[in-house]
């Protein structure tokens, strides 16, 4: 039994490793940075999270992903409660993250990301799908948002992969 459980244990290392270096997505993310580009292409800090954004995208193997993006500036809730907070505590608290989880995949021929998205804090995003452009360098991975059409602003993020040694 021993034996068993052994092998299983190494079979599945195997595994998890062969389908790491098969999605190159898979790993741990901090974001490195948050932006925009303007309609008149200048690109500046995605102001709805600030210069110091904060961030972590984590997707395994099979490209189930947990991405969080928080503006760490964000006023506390003055009551301390979360289920008290004024309106305006509670559009700073939503309006300075985006954290969303489920399903990502790759197409490298037109380099586009898909975010088959399950569940959002905009809960508009839930069940939803979004394709974004990207460009993967080593351990720097780099997407578009799509403008969205009243702004025509460009939402980008950088990422950089965290090595472990």
């Amino acid at each position: 039994m021993k034996t068993v459980i052994t092998l299983i244990l190494i079979l599945g290392s195997v595994y998890s490793s062969i389908a790491q270096t098969m999605f190159p997505l898979a790993g741990t993310w901090l974001l490195k940075e948050a932006q925009v580009i303007l309609p008149d292409g200048t690109r500046t800090t995605d102001s709805t999270y600030g210069k110091n954004a904060k961030g972590v995208l984590m997707i395994d193997a099979s490209g189930q992903y947990s991405l969080q993006i928080f503006r760490p500036d964000r006023p506390k809730f003055v009551s301390g409660d979360k289920k008290r907070g004024t309106p305006a505590e509670y559009k700073a608290a939503l309006g300075g993250i985006s954290t969303h989880i489920g399903h990502i995949t790759m197409d490298t021929m037109n380099k586009t990301l898909q975010f088959k998205i399950d569940y959002a804090a905009y809960p508009n995003w839930d069940n939803t799908s979004q394709i974004r452009n990207f460009k993967l360098q080593e351990d720097e991975l780099y997407y578009e948002v799509p403008a969205k059409t009243a702004a025509g602003t460009i939402a980008v993020s950088i990422w950089k992969r965290i090595r472990t040694k």
